[in-house]
């Protein structure tokens, strides 16, 4: 039973990677909300399972935390600020999608290389799921630096901080509570300060182009 769970954590990871590479070639800003939400899902899942494979009751809280702030709340929330911001069309990015993809699986080959060594050393039985984990913080770096607006780029952290909760729950079974509970309070708190960070740069210049802000240098 346990190795066919550790293989349906490995799934649940490749489901992430292949979540990540969809955001990262996609134009539309509701697309991307939801497909975040898809990812929270499963998270959702995959911490639940390493719950049940492990035994360890905190998991199931950290799966139950993870369906309120990751499929609930900020989906929610992100959806009021795409309609506040009236920002639910095209996506511009720096560099073009077939650019993008190519990028994408250069890093997903760089993550699982970098990765090899650390997973050969540990005891997990989803041990395999660090490269993935590696692989998808890497796809949401890239998608916020190749983003020229500010929605798409909070959609990207927030996918990177899922990629490196997948990587504590599957390959080490988890954080402790104090620490989990911490990071979902602080990237609730970061979702409400960029919001209102978005709303500032719309009334100032009417846009959320980021490239605006370089008007402030000189200020």
């Amino acid at each position: 039973m346990s190795p066919l769970l550790g293989q349906f954590v490995n799934l649940l990871g490749a489901l992430l990677l292949l979540l990540a590479f969809a955001m990262i070639s996609q134009r539309r800003i509701l697309s991307l909300i939801h497909l975040y939400t898809l990812q929270g899902a499963t998270l959702v899942v995959a911490t639940a399972t390493v719950g049940l494979l492990t035994q360890q009751p905190h998991l199931y809280v950290s799966a139950l935390v993870t369906l309120v702030l990751k499929v609930l709340l900020i989906p929610v929330l992100l959806h009021r600020v795409v309609r506040r911001l009236d920002v639910r069309w095209d996506v511009e990015t720096l560099i073009n999608i077939p650019t993008t993809m190519l990028i994408g699986i250069l890093l997903v080959i760089f993550a699982f290389n970098l990765a090899l060594p650390i997973a050969q050393l540990s005891t997990s039985i989803a041990r395999g799921s660090l490269g993935i984990a590696l692989a998808c913080v890497l796809l949401s770096f890239m998608m916020m630096i190749t983003r020229s607006k500010a929605v798409p780029q909070v959609i990207g952290f927030l996918s990177m901080e899922n990629g490196l909760f997948f990587a504590a729950t599957a390959a080490t079974y988890g954080m402790p509570m104090v620490v989990e509970l911490g990071i979902a309070l602080d990237v609730l708190i970061g979702v409400l300060i960029l919001g209102v960070f978005m709303f500032q740069i719309r009334e100032q210049f009417d846009s959320l182009d980021i490239h605006h802000l370089e008007r402030l240098k000189d200020v």
